[in-house]
């Protein structure tokens, strides 16, 4: 049997351009080799598209582009299915592909751009589509549509860059500390203060804006953070909850990927009925906010006992130590297996 193309996209105009050659590099070699060939289809971080033919092992440290690369990129021409490839001379050759596997973190990869491309190509590809990435990478709306969902969200203010400084003034007097200043559109924390007083504040506002034109500001949650890996779209598969027992004010981008002072507890550290509580809840915002494919359902559980919703990950780390396939490890899901079951998704 003919095996599949499945193009893996890396790399990306993003803040988490790092983490996202972490994560392919692992999807590349948990893929099986017998059922599909890998295109390995990279994006700089100034935004040129690579067709990468060398060794992957050279993905994760950013070594890729030093060795062969053609430029290339998907064509939103339906007829072509797949990629265009620029060769030196200027002539323009074509590759079929089956499949798109977008292993991009963050802006420009998980917030629906590179979906709404393959939705004109026509490609089916792996994950939620464009409606749901953009939803679920803005905090603001997200939030909206949870509340509305009947899940409990955070108070929260929203602030935006042509606000002048009175009426951001205005907005923030009532404000309880501590609080969350956070970029509405931006991933892995980056951008995220905990202010204690309103003194730190303005330092706060300025360096989210710093990351996007939106910014919110969350009242703090009491309790700890717990999340769900949640596969499919039709019936739905949902991981082991997870815990992170957090030792400084905020989960940031450091913190995420060195685990420096903080513990991820898989399963959580609660009660049977909690995890199922929790769980249900995953489940309905993920189906709230139109997901499919694969996403991590982030929310807090409180000490009295309430779930309150933090955010939607629609491409969360992927590496084999990452928090998604070690939840649904928890469940008796290997890493292969996970991403046989997002292939076979994406293409029914």
């Amino acid at each position: 049997m003919e095996k599949k193309k499945i193009v893996i996209l890396f790399g990306g105009c993003s803040t988490e351009y790092s983490v996202s050659l972490q994560s392919a590099y692992a999807v590349m070699k948990g893929i099986d080799a017998e059922k599909y060939e890998v295109i390995s289809l990279g994006i700089t971080r100034d935004g040129r598209w690579l067709r990468y033919l060398g060794d992957w092992d050279r993905i994760p440290e950013d070594h890729w582009q030093e060795q062969e690369t053609i430029p290339a990129c998907i064509s939103p021409d339906r007829k072509t299915h797949g990629l265009l490839l620029i060769k030196e001379d200027g002539q323009i050759s074509k590759e079929y592909v089956d499949l798109v596997f977008p292993v991009l973190h963050g802006k420009n990869g998980e917030d629906g751009t590179v979906q709404g491309l393959c939705d004109l190509a026509g490609i089916p590809y792996v994950g939620c589509g464009t409606l749901s990435s953009a939803l679920c990478m803005d905090k603001d709306i997200a939030h909206i549509i949870a509340k509305a969902a009947g899940v409990e969200v955070p108070d929260y203010v929203l602030l935006r860059e042509y606000m002048d400084i009175e009426e951001q003034r205005h907005l923030c007097a009532d404000l309880e500390y501590p609080v969350f200043v956070k970029p509405a559109r931006a991933g892995s924390s980056y951008g995220i203060t905990r202010v204690e007083a309103p003194g730190q504040l303005k330092s706060a506002i300025e360096a989210a804006f710093q990351h996007d034109t939106k910014v919110v500001i969350e009242a703090a949650v009491p309790g700890f953070e717990v999340g769900c890996a949640v596969l499919g779209e039709k019936k739905l598969l949902i991981g082991a909850v997870d815990e992170i027992e957090l030792h400084t004010g905020v989960f940031d981008f450091h913190e995420k990927y060195t685990l420096e002072t903080s513990r991820i507890h898989v399963p959580a550290r609660i009660d049977a009925a909690t995890a199922d509580r929790i769980k249900e809840t995953a489940g309905r915002l993920y189906r709230a906010l139109e997901c499919r494919g694969m996403s991590r359902v982030d929310m807090f559980l409180t000490p009295d006992g309430r779930i309150v919703f933090n955010e939607i990950n629609t491409i969360p780390g992927f590496t084999s130590h990452s928090r998604y396939p070690n939840m649904m490890k928890a469940e008796g899901h290997s890493f292969e297996e996970i991403l046989e079951k997002l292939i076979q998704e994406a293409v029914h």
